[in-house]
């Protein structure tokens, strides 16, 4: 016992505490009583630790470029003792210049015999994990891998490629205690005697290997072959509890032939869920993971998303660190949740299985599992009650040697979290007889412990901002082989190299030449930069072909679906011969032209200047200053700026910059956020005073509206303008239409946060009383920040997650067939997931699909479906800030049947009325 354990609670929580946890030698019993003697004659396997994966791919990527301060909280509340999550397991990925989910890991060895030990930041993070807790156990595994090799994955060349990578570990002075395969693609049987044979005569004979990273099925094949069972010393399986990837983890299992094998079982990864919503599943898919199936390690999926928040799982990890710019992070529930473990036990400890079971005898009860020291004296108990709905009470007896002194109670409540209720010291108990008891609540996390030195950390981030511009980088700060500031690369690799042909300073080149041996499918080799939110602007870059091909620029790139490939973003694309194209991609993976053309030769080994400009729907593309041509699409009204190769070529780029444009006119529309509904001119009148109104969203002329660089809001083409009338200044005053003139009644500003602002007044739009009905008048009104206040502009795409289930709305088998109903299903980013709110007031799947109300019906209790866009009413939808989806036909909302919250919960439309079945989330 390492010191004494931190005060009891302050007066102010002591309320709070007394609704968490009831404790004394002798309680009235709750409904539900579980005895458990904790014998330290008794044993079960050895514990091997909880941990988290960086890998799979990316997502620890803007975690390097973190301003030092805020670097070092983050990493304090991962891996410092008696912190926060001191995790106790670290898996790097071992990058293969491909995309492994949320981004592509550079290699070590981008051609053959060419090795960079300092390529990208695994190493460096297993070097502040080491630092901070240096008894951290590392391990190393595989999504993709270089294209050079020669016979695919299962080869000689992939095992001399991972010694290779345990070469330039060691150079960090870090030491590998284990190596995977290939992460989920299953086994070779004689490549893993292979790999051991060559581990073992390259000195790594204490490396442990684990297979496969995949399923259970590799302990079939090492009952058969024992030089197969004699070369892998773990058994590891992804995502073994009941639901998979992201799932509830209501039960954990492991096969009859694994466990009989007697090697340690592992779940090698776990987890993809949401930082705070997944805690529940998380502590039982290591307690249960236990209890269930013997396992004796966990290692969540991902350490931290320190990616962009357009990327896929934006929320899934420990914590979120998407702002290296301001500092910001957040901590997530699933830090509290792990440490109520790794702060209570250590690799080496045995679990009691005699004091390890379900609460109750009942699943539903929830579970604990027993641990006890090596030394056979400290012992702790982790009780979780996440699928409890009652309190209950457990007795317990403590015997076989083990200290029946005092012992040390924290708990976490995860199904409601809060942070008064993240990792609380609740009190200390000194049990009479070796016996005591204590009263559980539903929906916490208990840990009964001997030890002490327990800790939550203080540590605070600044507030967020957004990324100012003008953005440069002329990367000449970068050192050759590292990746420059805040460039993520999404496939291929792009690395800091001396620039060429005249140029003298550092660049920024693509450095995969050929095709990678994938995890996930291929797309064009490119990166991205930049905040989400950027939205007029003109992105320009110095670029030289290194060979003939093509090169791209991105802007406005926002949503990111699995592959890669699956991005929303606006593209120039330019060849060496001149020939030019503007083009639209989709977070569905579609592609559309919208303008082409031919410019005279670029060549290639010379240096050229391109541009990518946008100004409300306006796109303008550029080269050495002269226009290329332009386009006119509203699709996406922001995000951020890219570079890219077409293939795998390896050009240069320079001086990259993001200057502001002057606002334009952002997808026509005026969509309030409170209703749903459209700024509209009645009747679609062009007389000067009709005053506005709501309207349902139709994208018709008298709702299409473009903000000008003098800041008028015109409509008509510009024929009219937004006025106040009379050029008033009083909350109240109507807004109307007139002929456009240049006083401040007719000037406006459109602010990130949706305020349409009025210059003349300071006051913002206002929908008349709040009112949310079609025929609501518009005015004036002192800024409040109201629902009522907050304009959208253009169609959002994203998924529709339901507030009470937590799980999205999902296309079943990615189905495009008319008729297939919508239900509830995990969220994952797929595009049967992702819809579009268009400007015209429908919900569209796969870019040609709308939700539609089966039939046209409006009874309570009828069917939603998607069918080929047809503009009826049963496919208009308002979406409103308050959750709510109401559909126009039937006046009717978007709701989850009878409160399911289960995968496979059907969809249907029902009277509105605020349950938590009809609140949808678009984020």
């Amino acid at each position: 016992m390492q010191r004494l354990v931190r005060p009891l609670l302050p007066l102010w929580l002591l309320a709070l505490v007394a609704a968490v946890l009831t404790v004394a030698t002798s309680p009235a019993h709750a409904a539900t009583t579980t005895t458990v003697t904790v014998d330290g004659s008794q044993g079960g396997r050895t514990f091997d630790g909880i941990g988290a994966i960086s890998g799979g791919g990316g997502n620890s990527r803007l975690l390097r470029d973190y301003p030092a301060a805020q670097q070092a909280q983050i990493l304090d509340y991962l891996f410092k003792p008696g912190y926060g999550a001191n995790l106790q397991l670290l898996k790097l990925e071992i990058g293969g210049d491909a995309n492994s989910t949320d981004g592509s890991e550079p290699s070590i060895e981008h051609t053959r015999g060419t090795i960079n030990c300092d390529a990208g930041y695994e190493f460096w993070l297993g070097e502040q994990a080491k630092a901070r807790n240096p008894d951290i156990k590392l391990y190393g595994l595989a999504w993709a891998a270089p294209g050079w090799i020669n016979g695919g994955f299962w080869s000689t060349d992939t095992i001399n490629y991972l010694i290779s990578w345990l070469g330039c570990a060691k150079q960090h002075g870090l030491t590998i205690s284990y190596l995977g395969g290939w992460n989920e693609r299953g086994h070779d049987v004689d490549w893993y005697i292979q790999l051991r044979s060559a581990l073992n005569n390259a000195g790594y004979g204490s490396v442990q290997i684990v297979g496969d990273d995949s399923g259970w099925s590799v302990a079939d094949d090492m009952a058969s072959n024992s030089a197969f069972n004699n070369a892998v010393s773990i058994i590891g399986a992804h995502y073994p509890c009941e639901g998979g990837d992201g799932g509830n983890a209501d039960t954990c299992s492991s096969t009859t032939t694994a466990r009989n094998n007697g090697k340690p079982l592992w779940a090698s990864e776990n987890g993809s869920l949401d930082m705070d919503a997944g805690a529940p599943a998380l502590i039982r898919s290591i307690v249960r993971g236990y209890v269930d199936a013997r396992m004796t390690a966990y290692l969540n999926w991902p350490l931290v998303a320190a990616i962009y928040p357009n990327l896929p799982y934006s929320t899934v990890g420990l914590a979120t660190a998407n702002s290296p710019w301001s500092g910001h992070y957040s901590i997530g529930e699933d830090t509290w949740a792990t440490a109520q473990v790794t702060q209570f036990a250590q690799p080496g400890w045995q679990f009691i299985d005699s004091a390890s079971g379900y609460l109750g005898g009942l699943e539903s009860n929830g579970t604990y599992a027993t641990l006890k020291s090596p030394n056979g004296t400290d012992y702790s108990t982790v009780l979780e009650t996440t699928t409890a709905t009652a309190a209950q009470t457990v007795d317990v007896h403590v015997q076989g040697g083990l200290s029946t002194g005092a012992v040390h109670v924290w708990a976490t409540r995860v199904n409601s979290p809060s942070a008064a209720a993240d990792f609380v010291h609740t009190q200390d108990i000194t049990p009479q007889g070796g016996s005591y008891s204590l009263t559980l609540q539903p929906g916490w996390i208990y840990t009964v412990s001997t030890t002490t030195g327990q800790g939550k950390g203080t540590a605070t981030a600044p507030a967020a901002h957004g990324l100012a511009l003008p953005y440069t980088d002329s990367f000449d700060n970068d050192s050759s082989g590292t990746e420059a500031t805040y460039l993520s690369d999404m496939q291929g690799s792009f690395e800091a190299r001396p620039c060429a042909d005249g140029r003298s300073g550092q660049c920024v080149q693509q450095v995969t030449p050929v095709k990678p041996i994938e995890w996930q499918d291929d797309s064009d080799a490119f990166s991205l930069v930049g905040d989400p939110v950027w939205s007029d602007y003109t992105v320009k870059a110095d670029v030289d072909l290194q060979q003939a091909g093509a090169v791209e620029l991105l802007g406005r790139a926002g949503t990111q679906n699995r592959p890669q490939s699956h991005q929303a973003a606006y593209e120039l694309r330019i060849a060496d011969s001149g020939a030019w194209s503007i083009v639209r991609t989709s977070a569905a993976g579609g592609s559309t032209i919208l303008a082409s053309g031919a410019h005279a030769a670029l060549g290639t080994r010379a240096w050229h200047t391109l541009g990518l400009g946008f100004s409300g729907d306006l796109i303008t593309a550029t080269v050495d200053g002269a226009t290329l041509g332009t386009a006119t699409d509203s699709t996406y009204s922001a995000g951020q700026v890219g570079i890219g190769v077409v293939g795998y070529r390896t050009d240069l780029f320079d001086n990259l910059s993001v200057t502001a444009n002057p606002p334009g006119d952002h997808g026509g529309i005026l969509k309030g956020g409170a209703s749903g509904l459209c700024a509209d001119v009645p009747g679609a009148s062009q007389t000067n005073g009709t005053q506005l109104a709501l309207w349902d969203c139709n994208g018709a002329a008298n709702q299409s509206w473009t903000l000008t660089s003098a800041g008028r809001l015109t409509v008509y083409g510009g024929a009219k303008c937004l006025d106040v009338n009379g050029g008033a200044t009083a909350d109240g005053t109507a807004v109307q239409i007139w002929d456009c003139n240049s006083t401040a009644a007719q000037q406006w500003t459109v602010g990130a946060d949706g305020a349409v602002v009025n210059t003349g007044s300071g006051k913002c739009l206002d929908a008349t009383g709040n009112g949310t009905a079609p025929g609501t008048l518009l005015e004036i009104w002192t800024c409040s920040g109201g629902a009522n206040q907050t304009w959208f502009r253009g169609g959002t795409t994203g998924p529709v997650k339901g507030r009470e289930s937590g799980r999205c709305v999902d296309v079943p088998g990615l189905s495009q067939t008319d008729g297939t109903r919508p239900a509830l299903w995990d969220c994952n980013g797929g595009s049967n997931q992702t819809w579009t709110s268009t400007t015209t007031n429908q919900l569209t799947v796969y870019d040609t699909k709308c939700l539609d109300v089966t039939g046209g019906a409006t009874a309570d209790g009828s069917p939603v479906e998607i069918y080929g866009c047809n503009g009826t009413a049963a496919q208009q939808w308002r979406v409103r800030s308050d959750g709510a989806v109401v559909n126009v036909g039937s006046g009717k909302c978007l709701d989850a049947t009878a409160h399911g919250t289960a995968n496979s919960t059907l969809l249907e439309i029902w009277t509105c009325n605020g349950g938590a079945n009809q609140i949808w989330q678009r984020s």
